[in-house]
């Protein structure tokens, strides 16, 4: 089984925008690019949607080519094909870390969402988020009461998870 990301943080973002990636991240990037070695740079792929997505999407080698093998699977041709392959292969950029742990944000992608002096990191298992942390903070507090609403206050959210078949 693939590592996983957990936790969250916040890094400053340079005049270059360089960032830092979270050390713990670092090793599970390098653990899910199958062409990295001691001494050279793990590749990841940074998606940064269209205009309405507010946050960066970042993936390991291993989960992107995941996805592009169900893109593959999906009926060439289709809407739901096309808009997909637009999301993950044209809204999308190929990236390294750098020897110094940190990460390239173009000028581009930092004015899209926003970010300037910091950046803030949030797992989401095998891929990670980064926002401008005023944009996540407003929008996790608006989602998690929307979500409470629906249940009630002693609700455990573990009891959303699919049961699982042992053997």
């Amino acid at each position: 089984m693939a590592r996983r990301f957990r936790g969250s943080d916040t890094f400053k973002v340079d005049a270059k925008g360089r960032v830092s990636i979270p050390a713990p991240f670092r090793r599970v990037i390098e653990a899910s690019d199958p062409d990295w070695r001691e001494g050279l740079r793990p590749n990841i792929v940074v998606v940064y949607g269209d205009e309405g997505q507010d946050w960066l999407e970042v993936y390991t080698l291993r989960a992107i080519e995941e996805i592009d093998e169900q893109i593959e699977d999906m009926q060439r041709g289709s809407s739901e094909r096309l808009w997909l392959e637009e999301l993950m292969h044209g809204q999308s950029i190929e990236a390294q870390i750098d020897d110094d742990g940190r990460l390239v944000l173009p000028q581009r992608l930092r004015e899209k969402i926003g970010l300037d002096g910091e950046a803030f990191f949030i797992s989401a298992g095998d891929y990670f988020k980064i926002w401008k942390p005023e944009t996540y903070q407003a929008k996790a507090a608006n989602r998690t009461r929307k979500l409470a609403e629906q249940y009630p206050d002693d609700f455990d959210p573990r009891s959303l998870l699919p049961a699982r078949s042992r053997g």
